[in-house]
């Protein structure tokens, strides 16, 4: 590295938290103590641009409607809105039949709610009305509410196979229009308290998997139509596969008029739509496939008389003119809520990813809060007119987009086709056979077929969205829609955590010339800071991935601080004892050679020497030590200083076997050979016995790292777990003289940090920088001898490469 680097890295100023607290602005006391009284009523306070402002954002039509356009977006609302009106009429009828509802409250559901939502909706592409998966949780709810087995018509004692349909749908009616009203109010609550982020939890996986295992449901349906049969109705998990056991047992009693006009409307609808997106970029408007299929239809079958001469179902009689208002069965409501709210989310879900589709292609934003707002009184106000659950509709919305619709406009004006058709035309869509309606769901599920692409895709791609995709796809077909949304959504929530739970750590190296710090493992052109470890893990630590951030700080430093820390408790706590055990034949010998000294001194005259002991701390006794011939060498130990705060003294020893020649050293210098004779016990090592344990001198261990910098740029919150963890960290490596720093903190995790009462007089905020680079600094500079000069040129020299 040349000396320019080497001079920016001397003149680069160091930050920590203390100098980042000084540099920034922080808050009036004043303001931050006030009491809440005064936000309450600063909160509630009103004024008229905040009225301004709060009603327009409830009613979003008042920001647009007032600088409407009639020049510039009249035209392209009104072919719009003519394109999508008349898609919405097949396709409210034939989703009604998903709905196991009679085909005219296909065409209530698709009229009431466009003119809601062109109240309160934000966006300006999307179409409202009738969609397939809403329309298959629908009818899983009424035919679990109301199946046929509840209809049967009694004739005197004995019970007939027919079933009473008209008090049938009048009950599945209100059991659709409860479920619709309890769902949209739940919208609404969730929108106002700001729970539009709800929709967030339902990934792309997820919702392309159920609602791939939705059309799977929407296929089983539409096969009695199709194959004009009457299978049993089953309810609650394997529902699905019990149906299919029970269509396949009836294929010998296949009505073959039925197959044969359901086989050839599948092949006209098909055909037709094909060519429509051949030819799409030559035509102002799409062709109405749909429309012209079931008006072809319907007049083939009124001629022919298809019901009557070949006993094909017929949609039969469609009531002219709208029905009154009703107050939904609210009775219900304690049966259906569970399936209310798994509607509600998954409507949600479609209709915002739809709309910020939208949104973002055009340059304008949808509003997550309001959206469910709107949605939720689309589909509370519809419920009370008899109409099912809504949400926007791929097809209907990408015609809107495409026939140039500008505005909520094109919705009002879908609206009014529909309203004229119920008014003035809809019985003449009495004769329409029913095959021709489950043919129609059967080709708009083609995009719903190509979702099993994703497999492949995200096989190459992502193992664990495929496993989420799968996991959802499976459980919704087996436990049927309601179930199969809870359980792909805690699934999916759990892989969060597992990807938490197990991130990846590595150790960083500097890059020269640069302040970046990078994975050594991956870059091979990082070098190795000397003496400084820098840990990074790629997620948040908090209660579930602690302890594994700490095992995995262990491994990758290298130091085993737990083994490294017992051993060193275990040494040390045997030292004591022996250091006590030592203490007291210290006095047992004193006591003897007093007494031994007593006696000699009227037999013999012996040569003796004198020793302060100070093991009692401040009293001092003269201890006359004799001397007893040894084979070898014989050595006295005695403390040499007062007993200290740990219970711990420096200790000296007396070596030789004549006294006029004994030399007095400390423990340091004692060989192997040399033995203790405190009192007739010569069975342990001084070395052993009497030495302060520390790890580098016992030889156990040895390492080189004096810093280890934990890089939190990932982390964007803490725990108390976490909190209690980094302490830990900081006290068990500060043990073995290793020092830790945080680098990368964001600020309110530095605040967490306070508020758990991490920093303290040992870890203080000093530890913690702004970068990695900042903390590298301190390091080399805390260490004095090295200094950042002597890094570059180690770098520069070692050329350490990983």
């Amino acid at each position: 590295m040349d000396s320019r680097n080497a001079e920016y890295c001397i003149q680069r100023e160091v930050i920590d938290e203390q100098r980042l607290k000084e540099r920034s602005r922080r808050l009036d006391h004043s303001q931050t103590n006030l009491p809440i009284s005064h936000w309450l009523k600063k909160s509630l306070s009103c004024s008229v641009p905040k009225l301004k402002r709060t009603i327009v954002g409830f009613l979003p039509v008042l920001s647009w409607l007032p600088r409407y356009s009639i020049w510039d977006y009249g035209m392209p609302d009104l072919i719009s809105g003519i394109s999508v009106g008349i898609m919405h009429l097949p396709q409210g009828m034939a989703y009604a039949l998903l709905a196991s509802l009679p085909p005219v409250f296909g065409l209530y559901t698709s009229l009431y709610p466009p003119f809601i939502y062109f109240i309160f909706g934000t966006s300006r592409h999307i179409s409202i009305g009738t969609f397939t998966i809403l329309s298959i949780m629908i009818g899983s709810v009424t035919e679990r509410l109301a199946p046929d087995a509840d209809f049967l018509i009694y004739n005197g004692t004995n019970v007939t196979e027919e079933v009473d349909i008209v008090s049938r749908d009048l009950y599945r009616v209100q059991v659709a229009a409860a479920t619709t009203v309890l769902g949209g109010l739940i919208q609404v609550v969730l929108g106002l308290v700001q729970f539009g982020f709800v929709g967030t939890y339902l990934s792309e996986p997820l919702v392309r998997g159920y609602t791939t295992a939705a059309s799977a449901h929407a296929v089983v349906a539409q096969l009695k139509y199709i194959l004009g049969v009457s299978p049993k109705r089953f309810n609650g998990p394997l529902s699905i596969v019990y149906t299919l056991i029970d269509l396949v047992r009836l294929l010998p009693e296949t009505h073959l008029p039925t197959l044969l006009a359901s086989v050839v409307a599948i092949v006209v609808l098909i055909t037709a739509k094909e060519l429509n997106n051949a030819l799409r970029h030559k035509m102002l408007v799409p062709i109405p496939v749909e429309l012209c299929t079931i008006v072809v239809a319907t007049v083939i079958s009124f001629y022919t008389r298809l019901n009557e001469s070949y006993k094909i179902s017929v949609v039969g009689e469609i009531p002219s003119g709208l029905q009154p208002p009703g107050v939904p069965n609210t009775r219900v409501f304690s049966e259906v809520v569970v399936d209310a709210f798994a509607i509600a989310i998954v409507g949600y879900a479609i209709s915002i990813s739809l709309g910020k589709t939208f949104a973002l292609k055009h340059g304008y934003k949808v509003e997550s809060n309001q959206e469910l707002v709107a949605l939720g009184l689309s589909n509370t106000v519809g419920g009370f007119f008899h109409c099912f659950s809504v949400c926007s509709s791929m097809s209907r919305s990408l015609i809107q987009e495409t026939t140039g619709g500008k505005t909520q406009i094109a919705g009002v004006v879908s609206g009014v086709i529909v309203l004229v058709t119920v008014l003035k035309l809809g019985s003449l869509f009495q004769e329409l056979p029913k095959a021709v309606l489950a043919a129609i769901v059967f080709v708009n599920l083609k995009g719903m077929f190509k979702q099993y692409y994703d497999i492949v895709t995200l096989w190459r791609s992502c193992k664990i969205d495929l496993l989420i995709w799968l996991v959802t796809y499976v459980s919704t077909v087996l436990f049927n829609l309601d179930m199969g949304l809870g359980a792909s959504m805690g699934f999916a929530l759990l892989t969060v955590i597992f990807r938490t739970q197990r991130p990846s750590y590595s150790l960083l190296g500097h890059l020269p010339g640069t302040e970046l710090y990078l994975d050594m493992e991956t870059h091979e052109e990082v070098r190795e800071v000397p003496g400084i470890t820098i840990f990074r893990s790629s997620a948040t630590m908090y209660f579930a991935n602690a302890e594994l951030y700490l095992e995995a700080l262990k491994k990758k430093s290298g130091l085993d601080i737990g083994k490294m820390l017992t051993y060193k408790r275990r040494q040390e706590a045997k030292q004591r004892r022996r250091e006590r055990r030592a203490e007291r034949r210290a006095r047992r010998e004193a006591k003897r050679q007093k007494r031994a000294l007593r006696e000699a001194s009227q037999r013999s005259k012996k040569s003796v020497f004198t020793v302060e002991d100070e093991v009692n701390g401040d009293m001092h006794r003269e201890v006359e030590l004799g001397w007893r011939q040894r084979e070898n060498s014989t050595v006295f130990v005695i403390p040499e200083t007062a007993r200290t705060s740990d219970g711990c003294h420096t200790w000296m020893y007396l070596k030789g076997t004549d006294p006029e020649t004994a030399t007095l050293g400390s423990v340091s210098d004692l060989h192997d050979g040399d033995t203790t004779t405190l009192d007739s016990s010569s069975e342990d090592t001084l070395s052993r016995d009497l030495e302060r344990v520390s790890l580098g001198s016992l030889g156990k261990w040895t390492w080189d790292i004096h810093s280890i910098i934990l890089d939190f740029s990932t982390a964007n919150f803490v725990d108390t777990v976490a909190i209690k963890t980094l302490r830990n960290i900081f006290h068990d490596f500060g043990e073995i003289d290793v020092n830790i720093y945080l680098a990368g903190c964001q600020a309110l995790m530095v605040e967490q940090l306070e508020r758990g009462g991490f920093f303290s007089d040992v870890i203080t905020e000093g530890r913690v920088f702004a970068t990695v680079h900042d903390a590298v600094l301190y390091c080399l500079k805390l260490r004095g001898a090295v200094t950042i000069h002597s890094y570059e040129n180690a770098l520069d020299i070692s050329g350490t490469r990983l």
